[in-house]
This record gives structure tokens, sequence and C-alpha cells, in this order.
């Protein structure tokens, strides 16, 4: 059975940020073989900025895994953030929430940390 999960991040505390990296390090620990989205939002942007996030290291490296980030186009273009500014390797999707439906419409399971 192939595990498929989905992370949405949203809120602007860098605990949460640490928390959902750590929970997702944890889950390939155990299933190596999952799909990982992290879909980010809204006032978690930061953490996908390459000049703001304390995690550009560990999101690289999750990347490196096979993690798919998704950070939303809406959300950088309310703040007036280009996709260069993002962390190499993370992706932009039209919107989270169209992103999140997709992706739960594809099976995949959700989880908010």
């Amino acid at each position: 059975m192939a595990y498929r999960v989905l992370f949405h991040v949203n809120e602007a505390s860098s605990e949460k940020h640490q928390t959902a990296v750590r929970t997702v390090r944890n889950l390939l620990k155990e299933m190596p073989e999952a799909e990982v989205e992290i879909v980010v939002q809204g006032d978690a942007l930061p953490m996908a900025l390459a000049q703001e996030s304390t995690l550009v290291t560990e999101l690289r490296q999750l990347v490196d895994q096979g993690v798919r980030v998704a950070v939303c186009h809406n959300t950088m273009k309310a703040r007036g953030v280009s996709a260069d500014a993002l962390i190499p390797g993370l992706e932009v999707v039209p919107s989270a929430v169209g992103e999140l439906v997709r992706r739960q419409q594809e099976g995949m399971a959700y989880i908010k940390p």
C-alpha cells in the first residue's frame, strides 16, 4: 500500500513550522516510501522564503528526499513575493485551497500539524 500524506501549514509561528518539518521527518523514518507534500499558505509564507526561513536547510533536505513543498501563489501575490524569493526546490501552486482539495480528492491523508 502506498501512503500519501498532505501537510497543511498556514500559521506564522516558527514553532509550528518546526513541528511540521519534524513531523514529516518522523513520518518518513517510519514510512520512507510515503509520498509527502507540504502546502504552505498565508501567514506561514516566511517559512518558504530563502531570506527569512529558519528552516532552509531542513526544507532543502526534505525536497532532496522527494517531499513536495507547494507554496500558494495567491498568498505570494497578496504579499508582493515573487517565485525567485522562495527556497530553491519549492514549487508554486495557483492556490493552497485548490491544492488541498485536489490532493485530498486524489486520496492523500490531510494532516494539520
